[in-house]
């Protein structure tokens, strides 16, 4: 293998080991080597460059890793005016307040969608929803609108490259996708979580493209299909004033 292809190589595992800490705080480097499948004397190898760089830091008495200061230093660049998930915090806020559910913003990436914010519920027994997340565009409200919305070119693409085989039939997935486009919004009940239920309306931006997916879940016994079509106006609503802030 020559030098460019190492290097490329190199990179994307590097690459790897930064994307397993978006659902753990501390690995070590045990459980840092299984999650990317490689040797431990290469994910050594990896981890002290990065940490050289900043990426990663080494705590001395436990001996795990967690990501260095560099990742906020570039995390703070792309917090700008003009990123949604700061820009649309505050709506995401007053939303949760009205409907005391959990909040969530979803964009599409691939096959999959990824929760880019949240803003949790206050009550005791609720859906904690971790930023980062990815989760398949096949099952959930918010994939279901991330998909309805679609451009027809990024839709029929999506639904080529989706897995099916126990994941549901595509005609009768189509007919709940010109469902959702003729009624504005989305459901799920227990699709993806047992217990957790979810409704989603598209966010369209200000050149009325497809932007987002807003979410508001919480456990299946609180968020019933009746409450869900009871806050669905108040849901598209939100949509519509957050694509207004939307490029």
């Amino acid at each position: 293998m020559d030098d460019a292809k190492l290097t490329v190589r190199s990179v994307e595992r590097a690459l790897d080991i930064l994307s397993v800490f978006t659902d753990e705080t501390e690995l070590s480097l045990t459980e840092i080597a299984a999650k990317t499948n490689l040797h431990k004397s290469t994910a050594h190898r990896l981890l002290a460059s990065l940490e050289g760089r900043g990426f990663m830091i080494r705590d001395k008495e436990t001996e795990k890793y967690r990501l260095g200061f560099r990742i906020w230093e570039l995390a703070a660049n792309l917090s700008q005016s003009d990123d949604p998930a700061i820009l649309l915090l505050p709506e995401m806020e007053r939303l949760r307040d009205a409907l005391g559910e959990t909040i969530s913003l979803y964009v599409r990436d691939g096959g999959e969608r990824i929760r880019i914010q949240a803003v949790q519920s206050n009550q005791a027994i609720r859906r904690v929803a971790p930023i980062g997340a990815r989760l398949p565009l096949n099952v959930g409200a918010s994939s279901k609108v991330l998909i309805a919305f679609a451009d027809a070119d990024v839709q029929k693409q999506v639904l080529d490259e989706l897995e099916w085989s126990g994941a549901g039939d595509r005609e009768t997935f189509e007919r709940q996708l010109g469902e959702i486009r003729r009624l504005g919004y989305a459901t799920s009940v227990e699709e993806r979580e047992p217990g957790a239920a979810a409704v989603s309306a598209p966010i369209f931006n200000r050149s009325h493209k497809l932007a987002a997916a807003l979410a508001v879940s919480g456990p299946s016994n609180r968020l019933t299909l009746e409450k869900m079509k009871e806050f669905a106006p108040q849901i598209i609503e939100a949509a519509r004033r957050m694509g207004k802030m939307v490029k």
